[in-house]
Order: structure tokens, then sequence, then C-alpha cells
């Protein structure tokens, strides 16, 4: 009875061993990035241009969500910039309907997860420590896992952080 229990015990151990193993590893591409409504390049954006994150996602340091840019935001530059070309005459007509544009979540969690970006961004990790090099990519797509135990080893990283110390308090990102 005891060597079955010990047995058991070391399997159990094992299999959850190998499932918060192989959820520390970012993988080079987790699926296809979707195909948008209109094609948006950061690397042009971000990487050619420079703008910065926080122009276009600016409630990611002020609330938990780092919201989709609306059209607006968009418009503020491509009224002059380039409106002569067909993708941004698409964007110009969800911006003269009033419509949003129906862009196809890149990095989703599940949704017992709660992610607030405020307290990253104001902690000072960077936007591509979680996303990846966006500034590079002409096409968005989800580089790293998201997983639990991804988050956790970067949690683990940054625990005696003398500004910023993280938690490894479970009710943190579910609650």
């Amino acid at each position: 009875m005891k060597r079955a229990l010990a047995v058991l015990i070391v399997i159990a151990t094992a299999a959850v061993a190998t499932q918060a193993f192989t959820q520390n590893f970012p993988l080079p591409s987790l699926k296809p990035a979707p195909t948008q409504p209109i094609p948006f390049s950061h690397k042009i954006h971000a990487g050619d241009n420079k703008i910065e994150c926080l122009y276009c996602h600016f409630g990611a340091d002020k609330s938990p969500v780092a919201n989709i840019p609306p059209v607006e935001v968009c418009m503020g530059c491509h009224k002059i910039v380039a409106a002569d070309k067909p993708n941004i005459q698409k964007l110009t007509e969800y911006y003269t309907k009033g419509e949003p544009i129906p862009w196809i979540q890149v990095h989703v969690l599940p949704q017992h997860v709660k992610f607030n970006h405020k307290r990253h961004v104001k902690a000072g990790v960077a936007c591509q420590e979680c996303h990846g090099p966006v500034q590079e990519m002409a096409v968005v797509r989800q580089v790293n896992s998201l997983k639990m135990g991804w988050c956790i080893s970067c949690h683990r990283a940054r625990l005696d952080d003398p500004k910023f110390p993280t938690t490894m308090d479970c009710v943190v990102c579910h609650h």
C-alpha cells in the first residue's frame, strides 16, 4: 500500500512538473497570425516611424485593459498621411460610417485570468516582454505562450525587485 502510494505521488509530481515546465518556453509562433480586416504593420508604425505603443494603446498605463485603438486614433494621422492608398481609404470608410474596425484579437488569455496592463506598464515591463518584438512585425502574432508557467517564471525573477517587487499570490491573477 505504501509503495503504491509512493509510486502514485511520483507519477503525479512528474505530471505536474512536466505541465509546468512546458508552459515556460516562448514559442516561435503558437498559431498563424489572423487575417485582419485592414492590414496593419507594427513594423511601419512602431518600428520605422517609432510611434510609441502608448500613443495608440493609450489605456495600457491607465487601466487594466490596453485598448485596441479606435479608428479616430488612426485617422489622426491618416486624414493626411497616405490618404490615397486603398487600405487607408478602407480605414476612412469605417471612420465615416462611425463604425469600429472589427480587429481580430491576437493575444488571448483564459477568462479566469485577470491581467492588469497598468500594473505591468507602471512597473517598467516593456510591451515586448510579453508581446514579442512587435516593432519588427509586419503582421502581429503571438510569440509567447502566455500560460501560467510562463507568467510565473517572470514573477519569480522579479520577486526581489527593489522598486516593483512581484508576488506569487494566486489571487493576483485568479480572482
